[in-house]
């Protein structure tokens, strides 16, 4: 599968699940919302507690599966992770970027002071994958 077709066809949803590896080398896998970017970068906001963060800090190949709602296509985006500096005041670059990927995703917030406090709170930040390589069948 030519990687352009795979990032045109998960820029169709925003929801996927995000595989990461654990320390024993086993797949962790996290249903998540995500975002394709223009340029084809995925952003996904996660948070800097859970076991996805400590495994991408660890080992950054991560792998982005997506697919149609009849569940007859399927595309894998392969890549490596790069994480943004976890949220520490509401008017940091980490909440700033967090509020792009919300509007992105979800449009306005009704309340962005409260999502700014909760992305603190959280301990959130950003997880960049830019992919290398997809594979799947979306042609059905």
């Amino acid at each position: 599968m030519e990687l352009s077709d795979a990032l045109t066809f998960a820029a169709t949803t925003n929801n996927g699940v995000l595989t990461t590896l654990k320390r024993n080398g086993r797949p962790q896998l996290s249903n998540i919302t995500y975002w394709v970017s223009s340029g084809g970068t995925i952003r996904i906001s996660i948070t800097a507690d859970r076991a996805k963060y400590h495994n991408i800090v660890r080992d950054p190949r991560v792998s982005l599966y997506v697919t149609r709602p009849d569940f007859w296509a399927y595309a894998v985006l392969e890549g490596d992770a790069v994480l943004s500096a976890v949220a520490a005041a509401p008017d940091d670059l980490a909440v700033g970027e967090l509020v792009d990927l919300y509007r992105e995703v979800r449009g306005e917030h009704p309340d962005w002071a409260e999502y700014r406090a909760a992305m603190v709170s959280e301990h959130r930040c950003i997880l960049h994958i830019t992919p290398t390589h997809a594979y799947g069948m979306i042609s059905r």
